[in-house]
C-alpha cells in the first residue's frame, strides 16, 4: 500500500493511476455485473491497453525529467555538439498505443543532432517500437500482410499500415546471415548421421523480379489465346527458391523387404531428428544456398568425424552443384537420390503395361521397387525395356518406360540402396519436402499472391528462423545490431566510454 501511495505522488504516473482507478470503479459497478464475461474481456483489452500505454508514457516522462544536460556530446565525426536543446519530442508507436518520447538534442550548426536518450532506449530510426516490430515480423510470417494489419489492430493497441508492415519485415530480417555466422564454433558432440538435403520451389513474382532467363522467356512467348493458356504453355511467372536443411539423426538399419512390405502392424518407430535447421532463399542462387548448407555441416562437424548424407530428388543442376561443392571443399559425403521419386517413375512405367490401377499393377511396382532397394536398378531398367519390346509397345506408348529406365541408368551411382540401408542411412527426402510446403507453399503460395523480391526474401528468412526454433535468440542479436547501426555508430568511442 505504501508503494502505491508513493506512486500516486509521482506526477508522471498520475494519468496511469487515474485510468487504473476508472477500471476498478467500472468493474465494481452494477452495470458491469450485468455484462457477459466476453464483454468484460473486450472492455479490459481496450481499457487495459490504454492503462499500459499510460504506464509506458509515465515511465518515459519520468526518465525525461531525470535526464541531465551534458556540456557536450561528441559524434563519430569528431565534432562536439555543445548546444543542448531540451524537451525535444518524438512519437513512438507501441503495442499499447502511441506515446511521446521527450529527450535532449545535442546540436552543432551544419551537423546532424545526437540524442543520447534514444541510444539508451535503443529506439529505431522509424517510429515503431521493438515490441510492435517483433509482432509484425511474427504475424506477417504466418499470414498475409492484410491479415497482419488486421491482427495487430485487433490484438494490440498499436496500428501498422500494410506498406509499413512490409518495410518492417524487410528490416527485421537484415541480420539473418550474420546471426548464423556467429555460430561458427558450435560443434555438435555426437556420432549420429549428419544429413544435408536441398530442394527448390517456385514463387510467383512480379515481372520485374524474375530471374533474367525467365524474363527472356516471358518476352519471347506467344500465347495462342489472350484470355488463358493453352495446353503445354507456361506462364513463366515464377522464380525458384532454393530450400536447404541440415539435421542430425541416428542410424536406422532396415532391409528392403521391411520397406516394401511395411504395414502398421510391423512398423518400427523411426529415430527422432534433432538440431534441425531449415532455410530458403529466392534471392540467392542455388549454388550459394548449397554452399551455405555445406558450411553449416562443416560448422557442426569440422573434422568430418561423422557420416555425411546428402539427400536430393535427382534434379540434374542440383546434383551438379552439390558434387562441385563437395569437390571444391574436399568433403566426403554419400549422395542419395530419393527413393520416393524413383517409385513415381515406376508407377508411370507400370501404366504402360496395365490399363487400370489394380492389385496386379501394384504388385509389379512393389516387385521392381524391391529389386531397386536390393541394388539391382540396372537389371530393372533392362527388364522393363525388354518387356516393352516383346509386347510391341509403340514409341508413344512406351515413353514412360524409357523415361524410367533412363532415370535408373543415369542415377545408378546414387541408387545403391542396399548399401545405404545396411549402414542405416535415410533414403527419402521427406524433411525437405515438408520444408518446401511449410516455408513456401503455406505462406508464399497464397492464391493470387505476387511477390516483390525483397518482401519474399524477408518472409522466407523470418519463417526459416522461426521454423528452426531460433527466433528469440535471433531477435536479441538483431536488437544489439540495431543499436550499433542506429546509435553507437554515431558517437565517438571516448564519448561512449564516458557515458558508461
Amino acid at each position: 500500500m505504501e508503494a502505491y501511495n508513493n506512486l500516486l505522488k509521482l506526477e508522471s504516473f498520475i494519468s496511469a493511476t487515474q485510468q487504473f482507478e476508472a477500471l476498478v470503479v467500472y468493474l465494481a459497478s452494477q452495470g458491469a455485473c450485468l455484462e457477459q464475461h466476453g464483454n468484460i474481456e473486450q472492455y479490459l483489452q481496450t481499457a487495459g491497453n490504454e492503462l499500459l500505454r499510460r504506464l509506458l508514457q509515465g515511465h518515459l516522462d519520468h526518465r525525461a525529467t531525470h535526464e541531465r544536460p551534458r556540456q557536450s556530446v561528441t559524434g563519430a565525426d569528431g565534432i562536439r555538439r555543445t548546444y543542448c536543446r531540451q524537451s525535444v519530442p518524438r512519437r513512438l508507436a507501441t503495442v499499447f498505443g502511441e506515446v511521446t518520447v521527450t529527450r535532449h538534442a545535442y546540436q552543432k550548426r551544419g551537423h546532424h543532432s545526437l540524442y543520447p536518450m534514444d541510444q539508451e532506449l535503443n529506439l529505431s530510426a522509424d517510429k515503431y517500437s521493438d515490441g510492435l516490430r517483433q509482432r509484425v515480423a511474427i504475424e506477417s510470417s504466418k499470414s498475409s500482410f492484410d491479415e497482419t494489419v488486421r491482427s495487430i489492430a485487433f490484438n494490440t493497441g498499436g496500428a501498422v499500415p500494410k506498406r509499413q508492415s512490409m518495410q518492417l519485415v524487410t528490416k527485421a530480417a537484415i541480420d539473418f546471415e550474420a546471426f548464423y555466422q556467429t555460430r561458427a564454433d558450435q560443434k555438435e558432440s555426437t556420432s549420429n548421421l549428419l544429413v544435408i538435403t536441398t530442394d527448390a520451389k517456385g514463387i510467383v513474382m512480379h515481372k520485374e523480379d524474375l530471374r533474367e532467363t525467365t524474363k527472356q522467356a516471358v518476352a519471347k512467348q506467344q500465347h495462342k489465346l489472350k484470355s488463358r493458356l493453352s495446353p503445354g504453355e507456361k506462364a513463366n511467372r515464377k522464380r525458384m527458391a532454393r530450400v536447404a536443411s541440415v539435421y542430425t539423426t541416428p542410424c536406422f538399419e532396415r532391409t528392403p523387404e521391411q520397406i516394401i512390405r511395411s504395414n502398421k502392424a510391423h512398423n518400427v518407430k523411426r529415430p527422432s531428428i534433432t538440431n534441425k535447421r531449415i532455410w530458403a532463399s529466392v534471392e540467392r542462387s542455388s549454388e550459394q544456398v548449397i554452399q551455405e548448407a555445406m558450411e553449416e555441416a562443416i560448422r557442426r562437424d569440422p573434422d568430418q568425424q561423422r557420416d555425411w548424407v546428402v539427400l536430393v530428388d535427382g534434379e540434374t543442376s542440383q546434383l551438379a552443384s552439390i558434387e562441385a561443392e563437395l569437390k571444391a571443399q574436399s568433403l566426403g559425403a554419400t549422395v542419395i537420390v530419393d527413393f520416393i521419386h524413383v517409385l513415381e517413375y515406376l508407377w508411370k512405367a507400370a501404366r504402360c503395361f496395365y490399363s487400370l490401377d489394380t492389385d496386379e499393377i501394384e504388385q509389379w511396382v512393389k516387385g521392381r521397387g524391391l529389386k531397386i532397394l536390393q541394388g539391382k536398378c540396372v537389371d530393372v531398367a533392362a527388364g522393363m525395356r525388354r518387356r516393352a519390346t516383346v509386347e510391341g509397345l509403340s514409341q508413344d506408348r512406351r515413353k514412360a518406360v524409357d523415361t524410367c529406365a533412363n532415370y535408373l541408368q543415369k542415377y545408378r551411382d546414387y541408387l545403391k540402396y542396399d548399401r545405404y540401408l545396411e549402414k542405416g542411412y535415410p533414403i527419402a527426402t521427406g524433411v525437405i519436402e515438408g520444408a518446401c510446403r511449410h516455408l513456401i507453399n503455406d505462406r508464399l503460395g497464397i492464391t493470387g499472391a505476387r511477390w516483390r523480391l525483397s518482401s519474399a526474401e524477408a518472409i522466407l528468412k523470418i519463417r526459416s528462423i522461426r521454423s528452426s526454433g531460433d527466433f528469440e535468440a535471433y531477435w536479441e542479436f538483431h536488437k544489439k545490431n540495431e543499436r550499433v547501426r542506429n546509435h553507437t555508430s554515431l558517437y565517438a568511442k571516448s564519448q561512449l566510454l564516458e557515458a558508461a
